[in-house]
């Protein structure tokens, strides 16, 4: 298990459920900037994926890769992997507002793109994209791992399907992250860059309410970033907040920032609360302040009973697998095209808001 006070290089290692055998779905690995892509890596990994190539022109982030997996040949180029005959999928976290020209590329050489979150930091961007996905039918895959690649928050959205609480009227998330501000590189404080803290973080949030709520749409109520406390660092966006109202009825509030105070166990309390017509779910997703540290929890309440569920440690995270299949089979089980581009536009859209553009 990583470091769980370093949300950075958040890697879950969930239960293995291979989907396919060894040396029958390759993968390769480019642009390592942010350390999410060693959760991408270790998602398909245990789904029985096989790494074949690494790309990265940064020595340091190559050799730490390589390290832990030692496997991957080292690519000359990246125009090496995408000339590779056996690499069907290249998953990728580069400088966020990189990804969208990087999943061009991609997907013009005929493979599919799995991308840190955010996918793009510009509207422009995501419809250069659509444009793409939609000449080549090739997979433009996102990475919003604080659902798909965390316990308690997969399993509300199970249990939501199975109709444990009803309808879902209102999706409260509270995303704090730990600064780290002396590790980060230049590009975490370049605006242009990372694209702002609601396109950035709120990705992951805005995901989330629409897996939920089953919302395909939303209006913006209000959205709001602000540099509270960093002055020494003028392009960051230290807090954010987004309120929605869903093309269903649903409500959404979510409040992103980095404030996770030092003496916290873990990166952020992430926590999720759910409202339903039947019932209520509150997740802590990362840990149980004072009581457990890391933990994924699941809190539900419904007509019959209050009930506490240790998810820590249970899943299999099935979205790799699927994202596998998909590539294979071209289909749209583990996400489909319009949900993964809704919640990026969703979020971008409450970023220009809240800079009053």
């Amino acid at each position: 298990m990583t470091d769980m006070k370093d949300g950075a290089n958040y890697a879950p290692v969930g239960k293995s459920v291979k989907v396919v055998e060894p040396n029958e779905f390759f993968f390769s690995v480019a642009y390592l900037d942010h350390g999410h892509i060693n959760g991408q890596t270790n998602g398909l990994l245990q789904a029985g994926a096989t790494l074949k190539y690494v790309y990265e022109p940064d020595k340091e982030r190559l050799a730490a890769f390589c390290e832990k997996h030692p496997q991957a040949i080292v690519a000359s180029s990246f125009e090496e992997i995408l000339s590779d005959d056996e690499t069907q999928l290249i998953a990728s976290a580069a400088i966020p507002n990189l990804r969208a020209d990087i999943g061009i590329k991609v997907m013009q050489a005929g493979k599919d793109y799995f991308t840190d979150k955010s996918p793009f930091t510009t509207l422009n961007q995501l419809e250069q994209v659509k444009a793409v996905v939609k000449a080549t039918g090739r997979i433009y895959a996102v990475y919003y791992a604080e659902r798909l690649h965390n316990e308690a928050a997969f399993q509300a959205g199970e249990l939501i399907k199975q109709g444990a609480i009803g309808r879902v009227l209102q999706v409260i998330n509270l995303a704090p992250h730990r600064l780290a501000k002396a590790t980060r590189p230049d590009w975490f404080f370049d605006k242009e860059q990372y694209g702002g803290i609601l396109t950035d973080i709120g990705s992951h949030q805005v995901e989330q309410f629409l897996t939920y709520t089953g919302a395909t749409d939303a209006n913006i109520n209000f959205a709001r970033v602000e540099n509270f406390n960093n002055s020494d660092k003028p392009g960051l966006e230290d807090f954010g907040e987004i309120s929605f109202t869903g093309d269903n009825g649903a409500s959404f509030y979510t409040r992103v920032d980095w404030f996770t105070p030092d003496g916290q166990a873990t990166w952020g309390d992430g926590r999720t609360i759910i409202i339903g017509t039947k019932g209520n779910i509150e997740c802590r997703k990362y840990n149980d302040v004072a009581r457990q540290a890391p933990a994924s929890k699941l809190f539900i309440t419904d007509s019959e009973k209050e009930q506490e569920i240790d998810c820590f440690g249970q899943s299999s995270f099935p979205y790799f697998g699927e994202l596998i299949l998909d590539v294979i089979n071209r289909t749209e089980i583990a996400m489909s095209q319009t949900h993964t581009f809704k919640a990026a536009e969703l979020s971008m859209k409450a970023q220009a808001l809240a800079e009053g553009k």
